[in-house]
């Protein structure tokens, strides 16, 4: 296999659109018979933001990472740590290598073989590479354990981007894999293969990459678009891949330049003249109040989720000492989702009241009625310290931790602040729960179980009872706007 070549398919050589996939000819296209597809993940991703920096996230199975370190010549000052955190290399003008770990506000210094309370979220690496100053490489965890709590945080990050995904030469997708690449399909990322030499070459078929390809085009057929590459991360240099990721990130960035809105307008959004004064307040109202109860239900089914899986995993899967790292990803997952989720609804919200209010929805109205009400937020002493982290303790209680330098120690990537109404909060497992589940003194199931059951119902009553205080706080915050906006017949923002 030659090192840094494209694959010979009849695909463009810049990264593939799921949602405009390239015209392909019909000469040497290969014919796969249908088959079942996987079961969709149902998931809310995060948007990104127009100005961040641009994310590629290089997953695959065990060995991937070396993908990364060719792409940076072997540049790359440490291995990704087994585990499920995400290392992101960014530009700086001096290497160095940070790690930031949940219930700390400050990143702390990171060696691969020092003592740590619990594993990290995120290891930030800064390097000189001047390919980073296109985009961001993240190495995510890798895929051969893959469950829908990681599936989940792969495609939040993966959708600040593109996802350049790994196979050894040989390796056909598995389901989780394929339920991967779906998701990716379905939300937009672009996707780029990679193929590698297999471990052991006798084990390689002939036309690997081929069926490699036809495996996954019969599965996710909105992939067609998609560009093959090989890459020998001990051979030459990634050339050919460099480059088309290079484009790319050019060409994402022109497009977003194109779409980002312009200053917000100063003109009089005036009030329609037909709004029914008397019920206004009591429609918001209910309309907030729907929205916090349907979260409210949608985060008790995923906890239920979680307690079951768990469940699972200390009998039949890796006992109690890895429930820490179960549990931890799967209330990563969940703050992620229930952040996601609580933007959409309330962008919705903000929409509907822009519709009836001034009978206007574009983008101009909804950003400033967003503003607005984000600064009604700071403003409101019965909402403090809406960032915060909610950290489950050994005692099976939760306790919190608040900030914006604590919710950031959270994410598996750096994003900056959107334009979501309400700032992101998140869960997390203190230090004291490794530490302990992971003695082997402490290595009967029971006692786990009887834990587990104790901390889920514990991240129930705060989850439910912080979602209803954060919508709660949304909707008056919003009820203050449009009332004013009602008493001067104008929006005042």
């Amino acid at each position: 296999m030659e090192p840094a070549t494209l694959l010979p398919t009849q695909d463009p050589p810049g990264p593939g659109n799921a949602r405009h996939p390239a015209p392909r000819s019909g000469a040497g296209t290969v014919r796969i018979p249908r088959r079942r597809r996987p079961v969709r993940l149902r998931t809310t991703l995060a948007a990104a933001v127009p100005d961040e920096p641009l994310a590629v996230v290089v997953a695959g199975p065990s060995g991937h990472g070396a993908v990364l370190g060719a792409l940076l010549g072997g540049a790359v000052p440490l291995s990704r740590p087994s585990g499920d955190a995400f290392l992101v290399v960014g530009h700086a003008a001096e290497p160095a290598v940070v790690a930031h770990l949940p219930g700390r506000r400050e990143p702390q210094p990171y060696a691969p073989d020092g003592p740590r309370t619990r594993p990290p979220r995120r290891i930030e690496v800064s390097l000189p590479d001047p390919l980073l100053r296109h985009f961001t490489l993240v190495d995510a965890p890798d895929t051969d354990d893959l469950d829908a709590a990681g599936t989940r945080l792969l495609l939040d990050v993966a959708a600040r981007g593109a996802l350049l995904f790994v196979l050894p030469a040989g390796r056909q997708p598995d389901r989780p894999e394929i339920a991967l690449l779906a998701g990716a399909a379905r939300a937009g990322v672009p996707v780029l293969f990679v193929v590698t030499p297999a471990p052991d070459p006798a084990a390689a078929p002939d036309g690997g990459a081929a069926a490699q390809r036809s495996a996954v085009l019969a599965a996710v057929p909105a992939l067609a678009g998609a560009p093959w590459f090989a890459v020998d991360p001990a051979g030459a240099d990634p050339a050919d891949l460099r480059r088309a990721l290079v484009e790319w990130a050019g060409v994402t960035d022109l497009r977003r330049n194109a779409d980002r809105p312009p200053p917000p307008a100063t003109g009089a959004v005036r009030v329609v003249a037909d709004v029914p004064d008397a019920d206004w307040a009591a429609w918001l109202d209910r309309l907030v109040r729907s929205a916090a109860h349907l979260a409210r239900q949608r985060l008790a089914v995923e906890l239920a989720g979680i307690h079951l899986r768990c469940l699972r995993d200390i009998v039949a899967g890796a006992g109690p000492a890895g429930l820490p790292d179960r549990f931890d990803r799967e209330l990563h997952a969940l703050s992620v989702l229930a952040t996601a989720t609580a933007d959409a609804e309330l962008a919705r919200i903000v929409e509907e009241t822009a519709r009836r209010l001034f009978d206007r929805t574009d983008r101009d109205v909804r950003h400033r009625l967003a503003v607005a009400v984000r600064r009604g937020l700071a403003d409101d002493p019965a909402a403090p310290g809406l960032e915060r982290v909610l950290l489950v303790t050994t005692t099976a209680g939760v306790a919190t931790v608040t900030g914006p330098a604590a919710v950031a120690a959270l994410q598996a990537y750096p994003a900056p602040a959107g334009p979501a109404v309400l700032p992101p909060f998140g869960l997390a497992l203190s230090a004291g729960c490794y530490g302990h589940w992971r003695n082997p003194a402490n290595a009967d199931p029971a006692r786990a179980r009887a834990w587990l059951q104790r901390a889920v119902r514990a991240v129930e009553l705060e989850l439910l009872a912080e979602t209803s205080r954060r919508y709660g706080a949304a909707g008056r915050s919003l009820t203050l706007v449009t009332t004013e906006a009602l008493d001067h017949g104008i929006l005042l923002a």
